[in-house]
């Protein structure tokens, strides 16, 4: 059984507070800037808008908790002994010491389920106290660990032969997807954000699984944020410089555009990472933005020409959207959950290697009229892509637990 469930036709604008489930919410990140913190704001400021009773238990600066009507959060400190993960993410083996604070705070809720976002020490902990309070367990996946394991390997050992390389690569992808599937088999109901990851879960673990896919802030991404002074083409990146992002392919994009005899342009790259260094070595027109956020963050995409997101490991793409409600087209890989986004031609590029990746870019660069057709039809298709509607089929799912 899978499939996107159909709008839920008791939690309307007012919130149905007789019906919608009292949810309670562990998410891997909430402060953070990448994807599953994206998420997972806008899931709490849906509830909020529903008046939807809604616990979120997530890391914070210290432990606290604060009630406002239904929307309660409780926010844990993580401990000294956290292990980095990536640049804005650690996993903290010390974080059960919150599990009786845990298990209180849910009973005090009447929390009817638990939905964890992954097997972080939250998302643990979230199962544990699901587990206690004989509670149905919702888990989403939102981002695929096994493939970043997989091109982890592959930075690390870099120097071994490629053969022996592919090898520990495709057992570390492996090993690493059995151990998350085992996660995700303790649900009783799975949601992930593309349709090959909804086949993937109903397949690997026997249990329902839905489309939760993501919305975009259309006020805020606007072309209506371009700065009308002129500034050379402008490629853009927005993410993590890490290996799994498959950044280094930019390279190879900044060589298609000089040797299509682009003379002026620029690639801005929004954020930070392990890549940085090696980045700013090996191109010579880019420019580093830094981590930007808000209306910084719309003005960035705003002033795009090209939005060129290399990764073949993301679940979704939500910067991709986000340069699409900015009227940016896109070039993506055929790999990950963009090529759902990107309407191949419409909307955008989708490329099967490197080498097509960055002679789509050069394409792009080279038509301008092409360009803005795309432009017009990104903003047309950014605008029916509400979070509203993502979150209310997030609560018909529900239903089936």
């Amino acid at each position: 059984m899978n499939g996107s469930a159909e709008h839920l036709n008791l939690c309307n604008s007012e919130g149905n507070l007789n019906s919608a489930p009292r949810v309670a919410f562990f998410p891997d990140s909430f402060y953070e800037v990448n994807g599953v913190a994206h998420t997972s704001r806008h899931f709490e400021a849906f509830a909020k808008r529903r008046n939807l009773p809604f616990l979120n238990v997530h890391a914070g600066p210290a432990d606290s908790f604060a009630g406002n009507g239904n929307l309660q959060v409780m926010e844990l400190r993580t401990s000294r002994a956290g292990v980095p993960l990536e640049t804005d993410l650690t996993f903290d083996p010390l974080f059960l010491r919150h599990l009786a604070a845990v298990k209180l705070r849910l009973h005090e809720f009447r929390a009817d389920l638990v939905h964890v976002t992954g097997p972080s020490h939250i998302g643990i902990l979230g199962v544990l106290a699901a587990r206690h309070a004989g509670l149905p367990l919702v888990a989403s996946w939102h981002t695929n660990l096994h493939e970043y394991a997989a091109r982890r390997m592959g930075k690390t050992f870099s120097l071994l032969p490629s053969g022996l390389l592919g090898g520990l690569a495709s057992a570390a992808e492996q090993s690493s997807l059995r151990i998350c599937v085992e996660f995700y088999k303790l649900a009783a109901l799975t949601l992930a954000p593309n349709p090959e990851l909804v086949n993937l879960l109903h397949a690997r673990t026997g249990k329902p699984s839905f489309l939760m896919s993501r919305g975009v802030d259309t006020e805020l991404f606007s072309p209506a944020k371009r700065d009308p002074a002129p500034h050379p083409l402008t490629i853009g990146y927005a993410g993590r410089f890490s290996p799994e992002k498959s950044v280094r392919v930019l390279r190879d994009v900044e060589q298609a555009l000089l040797a299509a005899g682009v003379a002026s342009f620029r690639i801005l790259i929004v954020g930070d990472g392990a890549e940085r260094d090696w980045l700013s070595r090996h191109l010579s027109h880019v420019e580093f933005a830094g981590v930007l956020k808000g209306e910084a963050l719309a003005r960035a995409f705003a002033g795009m020409d090209i939005f060129a997101f290399p990764s073949r490991t993301d679940t979704f793409g939500n910067v991709v959207q986000e340069a699409m409600a900015s009227g940016v087209p896109s070039v993506v890989t055929s790999q990950g959950g963009p090529r759902y986004i990107v309407s191949e031609g419409i909307t955008g590029l989708i490329t099967e290697s490197d080498a097509d990746f960055a002679a789509a870019v050069a394409r792009l660069a080279t038509q301008p009229d092409l360009r803005n057709q795309m432009s017009l039809q990104c903003r047309e298709s950014a605008l029916a892509r509400s979070w509203d509607r993502i979150f209310e089929d997030v609560y018909e799912a529900y239903r089936t637990v």
